[in-house]
């Protein structure tokens, strides 16, 4: 017996000869078909390994803001490569992708959704660098989450944190400096603008325009903090789409006309919220701070989110002010082109949400 032969019926037992050779053929070309290549990567490679190239890939690309690349390597880090550290990119399949998916969405949908983007995108990579033939997160099951009630204020739970706020803001201090008002100021422009927490405290004075037939707000930066890094107005929001100018409600325009009567003749380019010292708010902070007013009065689940949640709820009652069957009408023109959003919405936001304590 030759030692080809030998090796054949060793490796790979059949019924016969030819079908012995022909099912070693096979496991030989897949296993070569993707040999190591300039990155000295195979996929015989550890999945760890591949974290590291993928996450040098981003930074070198410098398509995405360091911001979403370090959410990324969190996600990466906390959420998948736990699971996959002990195994190859060979031993990563369709099947262990969908178990693992489905068993993080019975915890968490938000985390299972969060995973399943970062390992995508990994996965993805060792595709396009012919480190792998496939991606086996492209059959993986869809998530599915369960349908809940939206997250939304009622008018009556409005007035409750208001009042809270307010309370709290006027209560006897013995000691130390008193509350300068700006969370409440901060909540109010949340309100009236419908802009994400650090959309607001990127919000500078030259962004203000308080004295034209339409008082606005320009929604054009946001605030970002990162590890080993001073937080910072960053000159854009989440997304360059995401500019825009937004007319005021009034309850908006008084909490704003308010806290310039406290900034005094600052630089058009200075911020409107601010520490004591001029340094842009966190909003980790600011969450925090709402989060202890607000357990102090018995309140809960109040979040700088769920405000936003409520305006965009507000424009759903819009929709039936108008007589619109479906709110994509509301939306299609309410929202102009350029980045000026229609002033008829502070409008409906005034009748909603008016009469700020």
């Amino acid at each position: 017996m030759g030692p080809r032969l030998a090796l054949v019926r060793e490796c790979t037992p059949g019924p016969s000869r030819s079908a012995a050779e022909r099912k070693l053929k096979q496991q030989l070309a897949e296993r070569s078909l993707y040999q190591p290549g300039f990155n000295g990567m195979s996929a015989d490679s550890p999945f760890p390994e591949l974290v590291t190239y993928w996450l040098e890939d981003m930074r070198v690309e410098d398509r995405l803001s360091r911001t979403t690349r370090n959410l990324y390597e969190r996600d990466m880090r906390t959420l998948v490569l736990p699971a996959f550290k002990e195994l190859t990119l060979r031993e990563i399949g369709v099947a262990r992708c969908d178990y693992f998916l489905k068993q993080l969405a019975r915890r968490s949908y938000s985390r299972a959704k969060h995973a399943r983007v970062v390992l995508r995108l990994a996965l993805a990579l060792a595709v396009r660098h012919e480190i792998l033939p496939r991606n086996p997160m492209d059959h993986v099951s869809r998530l599915h989450r369960k349908k809940t009630i939206p997250d939304a204020f009622t008018i009556g739970e409005v007035q409750e944190i208001r009042a809270a706020i307010k309370a709290w803001e006027s209560r006897r201090i013995l000691a130390g400096p008193r509350p300068d008002r700006q969370l409440g100021q901060i909540v109010e422009v949340i309100l009236g603008t419908s802009a994400r927490i650090g959309e607001v405290l990127a919000i500078r004075l030259q962004d203000l325009d308080l004295d034209g037939p339409i008082p606005t707000a320009r929604i054009a930066g946001t605030i970002v903090s990162r590890k080993g890094e001073p937080t910072h107005r960053q000159d854009h929001p989440k997304t360059d789409r995401s500019v825009r100018r937004v007319a005021l409600p009034s309850f908006a325009l008084h909490a704003i006309r308010s806290r310039l009567l406290r900034t005094g003749d600052a630089e058009a380019g200075a911020l409107l919220f601010s520490t004591r010292v001029g340094t842009p708010h966190t909003t980790n902070n600011i969450r925090r701070l709402l989060r202890d007013v607000m357990n102090e009065f018995g309140i809960e689940n109040v979040t700088p989110h769920r405000f936003r949640r409520t305006v965009a709820q507000g424009a759903l009652l819009a929709s039936e002010l108008l007589g619109h069957t479906d709110p994509r009408i509301t939306v299609q023109h309410y929202i102009q082109r350029n980045e000026i959003v229609n002033p008829v919405t502070a409008e409906h936001l005034e009748r909603a949400l008016g009469k700020a304590g």
